[in-house]
């Protein structure tokens, strides 16, 4: 669901980013204020397992379409929505500049509508209500499903509204709206069933690493650092070898737009455009996940493996920066 420049203004795009950034600024207050940095170092293998599932499109059945996980639900229900959201925007941020995947004069909008929701709405209204009492299996699949469902409808419905205030007359509201919508009902009940098998999978091996978990009935299975390994070694191999069996259907926004607008949205060659336009194509080492002027699939691996490493190296040093700045502020 990675908005494209083509779908929004110059003047929405602003507007996306500085919503985006006073997250991100409360968000990194929040986390100085918890002192609480036990799990902030999970950030990078959690980060780099999202990154690498969102390469596995998977088919929706009878649609022409296909989908991937956003993984806000997934994060925060791990990291909370303070560390969650800035892992998404890491996340997101990587794959703009580095694989020119989603517009750069987009990354406000898209961090809103994949993270956002995702990260905060998902925590507050879903996550953590959903866990008061004893934290269970069947909790937790639940809450994951909803979840995933609820958070997906709203950023599908922003990308709607972003574009209608963006003056995009191609793609009329109510028919945008009534196409965009139910493709993203069932990406999203298959991403809660994901998230749900992912989640259970850390709950029933160290269920201390998901919040909220203080009256769990499970007991931990394995070791802390067996569980991340597990969760690397299968991020590697959704990365390097499992991306290049993903759908080549077009995603959930790629497949509305195609049912309304023959061909491709014209994109301005001007002004914000031209030079979001310019900053991206020297900054995207791979676009479009492979390598420059080759059809191989090796730059489909390569992209999986160093984006994931590049997550890792990223949330790192955004944990380092956080522990800085808490010891200053103590």
């Amino acid at each position: 669901m990675h908005m494209a420049d083509a779908l929004i203004s110059p003047t929405v795009g602003a507007a996306m980013y500085t919503a985006s950034a006073v997250a991100a600024v409360y968000s990194v207050k929040k986390i100085k204020e918890e002192n609480d940095l036990t799990k902030i170092p999970v950030m990078g293998v959690t980060g780099a397992f999202v990154f690498a599932t969102q390469m596995l499109n998977f088919t929706i059945p009878g649609t022409g379409a296909s989908g991937h996980l956003c993984g806000g639900m997934l994060l925060t229900a791990i990291l909370g929505p303070y560390a969650a959201f800035l892992t998404m925007i890491s996340i997101l941020l990587i794959q703009c500049l580095l694989f020119a995947d989603g517009g750069l004069l987009a990354l406000g909008c898209n961090i809103w509508n994949m993270a956002f929701y995702g990260c905060f709405l998902g925590y507050f209204l879903i996550w953590s209500p959903m866990m008061k009492g004893q934290m269970t299996r069947k909790r937790i699949m639940a809450a994951s499903i909803i979840g995933c469902v609820v958070t997906l409808q709203l950023g599908a419905f922003s990308v709607v509204l972003e574009t209608l205030a963006s003056g995009i007359t191609a793609l009329p509201f109510s028919v945008f709206a009534l196409t965009m919508q139910p493709i993203h009902l069932i990406i999203g009940f298959i991403e809660g069933l994901i998230t749900a098998a992912v989640l259970v999978f850390v709950y029933e091996s160290r269920p201390e690493l998901l919040r909220n978990s203080g009256n769990a009935e499970a007991s931990g299975k394995r070791s802390l650092k067996m569980t991340l390994a597990i969760l690397a070694v299968i991020t590697v191999l959704c990365g390097g070898l499992f991306s290049l069996f993903a759908s080549s259907n077009p995603d959930g926004l790629e497949w509305s737009i195609e049912r309304i607008v023959d061909g491709d949205l014209e994109e301005s060659d001007e002004g914000a455009y031209a030079t979001a336009g310019k900053i991206q194509e020297a900054t995207a080492i791979l676009p479009d996940y492979a390598f420059k002027n080759s059809e191989t699939v090796a730059g489909t691996t390569v992209s999986g493996i160093a984006g994931s490493a590049v997550v890792v190296a990223v949330c790192a040093l955004v944990c380092v920066m956080l522990k800085a700045l808490t010891k200053k502020k103590a």
